[in-house]
């Protein structure tokens, strides 16, 4: 006589647990204990009862081994599709994580009053898109040649957005690129099958809202954004599991939502850094949409106004297919440069100071700079040596003129304050922030509207009347057709940054800029040059970051290799670096940088091919699993032993030990 079984992914955070459990399904729970609902079952390890998934269903003879019963059913839904666990299952184990982690992120805490409406109301209807706006859509798609055929043969597509704004019906303007995927969704949604956009905040998932308002039934857009409620989010999460379809708009998670039918996965912007998942195992929307691609089918497209090495790479190996537009569109961008007679210091040139002084008789002038603040970094009047907190030696700042410095690190007031190495008691400001800035504008151009745009003054929009508009990198708002001038500061400090990626960062926020200008509107770059200036100038975004590729070849740098880092007690770090060159002895001598010690353990790097990931990953998973059980607390009265501290993570984006 068979039994039935349950195979459960127990939800832990200890990589010993990341397999499924065999429990027995007592008979009051048959009908319930269905794959993907959520069950409670012992374990027997902790003496305790915990949390899973019941992933699938088995059967077992009579006679076998004694099981374990299930505890009990949490609930009836099947929040965990088969889909959803394949892409979970396959995610982490390229990333030499577990698929628990994963889920945590993928689908919400259940929210039983949402629930219990989301099981009392009808089952949602297709939604209807009308002719003339399937339209409008195909309209918007025919500037990129061939771009209709591709979507329909879920196609890997990488997409240059048009940089400039537009008008919605409502009267609202938005940016082009938000229209641009909106199309996409509508004419995915249009042909039976659901689209999800990935986005990098609540500030472009805005605009991709306001793109379908009006054209798509509102009960057919689920926003999937971790900045919901509790209950909001849940209940967004059970509408995607209809066989109706819909476009799921929200941030780094939506990449993972559920659909019966995938037709598109969309990811706009994928260099912003808030789309890399900071929580273990810390794997990249981008990443994580490709599997997803492979695994499902549907279109998959990366579309921005610059393009990332990481996609540039997948361009370059054929992966996924670059689709020009039929007419380029480029922003007018001028190179600032101080002329014969001005200070080669001058943090405004002459010819960025008329273009703005121009400009404000006609509307609205976008300043972006690199900080916010009024003075973020201080220096000894004297000696120029950097002004440090007494306390926790951190860098000082002022948060006004005239003000006492206050510590960036602990926040206290540094009432007089003195130079360790001159004694001087007299400090200056190193660099201006958005704040300063504003003042000295609204010095310059008195009389004239100055607004500060930055994380401590956010700002979504602004009018069509003239202003000046300084806002930090990101936190440029909207100007109601487009600003007539922008002037980008601070560039070459930008430049400075100790980041291997910082050329694509500088010229992904001065297009990003760029792009909000009204068309034929002038760009002012202020005082860089070089090949980050010259992409953004020409806008040849692609080609900027082919040449990165080409020079980070030799190198052995990311995105040519996948890096990952281990971390932890350096006998953990020197047993797993010696089992994977055992595992995969193809490694060479450079494969592996370190391990280096650091006031909390060792550290080092591996750089693999891409074609070595999966041996790779699987040989350092097995080591955190060993460390992580070598590491657990022994049985009573036999003393203690060290905790597991080994930690890995796959696909670093920089090389830093």
């Amino acid at each position: 006589m068979s039994l039935p079984v349950a195979r459960v992914l127990i939800d832990s955070p200890l990589p010993q647990l990341d397999r499924l459990f065999d429990y027995a399904i007592p008979r009051e729970f048959d009908a319930l204990a269905q794959p993907g609902v959520r069950v409670k079952v012992p374990l027997r390890s902790a003496g305790r009862v915990v949390e899973g998934f019941l992933v699938e269903r088995a059967v077992a003879e009579e006679g076998g081994r004694p099981l374990s019963e299930i505890e009990d059913v949490v609930s009836s839904v099947p929040v965990l599709t088969p889909d959803l666990y394949r892409l979970v299952r396959r995610v982490a184990d390229r990333a030499a994580g577990s698929a628990a982690d994963i889920l945590r992120l993928a689908i919400p805490k259940r929210m039983v009053r949402a629930e219990k409406v989301w099981l009392a109301s009808e089952t949602p209807e297709a939604p209807r898109i009308g002719e003339t706006v399937r339209e409008w859509a195909r309209m918007r798609l025919s500037g990129f040649p061939g771009l209709d055929e591709a979507m329909r043969a879920d196609a890997r597509i990488a997409l240059d957005a048009p940089p400039h704004p537009v008008r919605l019906p409502a009267g609202d303007d938005i940016g082009a690129w938000a229209e641009l995927l909106a199309a996409l969704a509508i004419d995915t949604l249009a042909r039976g099958r659901t689209a999800v956009v990935v986005v990098p905040d609540h500030r472009d998932r805005a605009q991709i809202e306001e793109a379908l308002a009006g054209r798509v039934p509102l009960a057919a857009v689920v926003r999937h954004d971790a900045a919901q409620s509790s209950p909001a989010r849940y209940a967004a999460y059970l509408r995607t599991l209809a066989e109706a379809p819909c476009i799921v708009v929200g941030n780094r998670s939506a990449v993972y939502a559920p659909a019966r039918d995938l037709g598109l996965v969309a990811i706009w912007d994928d260099g912003d850094p808030l789309l890399g998942e900071p929580l273990s195992p810390g794997v990249h929307a981008r990443d994580a949409a490709l599997l997803r691609q492979e695994l499902e089918g549907g279109a998959l497209v990366f579309a921005g106004h610059t393009r990332t090495t990481d996609v540039e790479r997948l361009v370059a190996v054929g992966w996924v297919r670059d689709l020009p537009a039929r007419r380029r569109v480029g922003a007018r961008v001028v190179l600032s440069a101080t002329r014969e007679g001005e200070s080669r210091g001058t943090r405004v040139p002459s010819t960025a100071y008329a273009a703005a002084r121009e400009a404000l008789a006609h509307g609205p002038v976008l300043v972006q700079v690199s900080r916010p603040g009024y003075a973020p970094i201080l220096v000894c009047a004297e000696c120029r040596h950097p002004a440090r907190c007494r306390h926790c030696a951190g860098p000082l700042h002022a948060r006004g003129p005239g003000t006492v410095p206050v510590c960036t690190w602990c926040g206290r007031s540094a009432h007089a304050w003195r130079c360790s190495d001159c004694d001087s008691d007299r400090v200056r400001m190193a660099s201006s922030g958005s704040e300063r800035t504003a003042d000295e504008l609204g010095r310059a151009f008195p009389g004239t509207r100055v607004i500060v745009a930055d994380g401590d003054h956010p700002v979504l929009r602004v009018d069509d009347r003239p202003a000046l508009v300084v806002a930090t990198r990101g936190g440029e708002p909207i100007a109601r057709g487009g600003y007539r001038a922008v002037i980008l500061l601070d560039g070459d400090r930008m430049l400075m940054a100790d980041d291997l990626r910082i050329g694509e960062s500088c010229l992904r926020w001065w297009s990003n800029a760029a792009a909000l200008a009204a068309p034929g509107a002038p760009v002012h770059l202020v005082g860089v040059t070089g090949a980050v200036a010259r992409a953004l100038a020409t806008w040849t975004q692609p080609a900027y970051a082919r040449a990165e590729l080409a020079d980070r070849l030799p190198l052995r740098m990311p995105p040519t290799v996948r890096v990952a880092a281990l971390s932890g007690a350096r006998r953990s770090v020197d047993t797993a670096l010696q089992k994977l060159r055992e595992d995969v002895p193809e490694l060479d001598a450079e494969a592996i940088l370190g391990p280096v010690d650091g006031e909390d353990g060792a550290r080092a790097l591996v750089r693999f091919d891409y074609a070595r990931g999966a041996r790779v990953a699987e040989s350092l998973r097995a080591s955190v699993v060993s460390d992580a059980v070598s590491g657990r607390r022994p049985p009573r009265g036999k003393g203690q032993v060290r905790r597991n501290t080994l930690r890995v993570r796959v696909d670093v984006p920089d090389l830093e030990l």
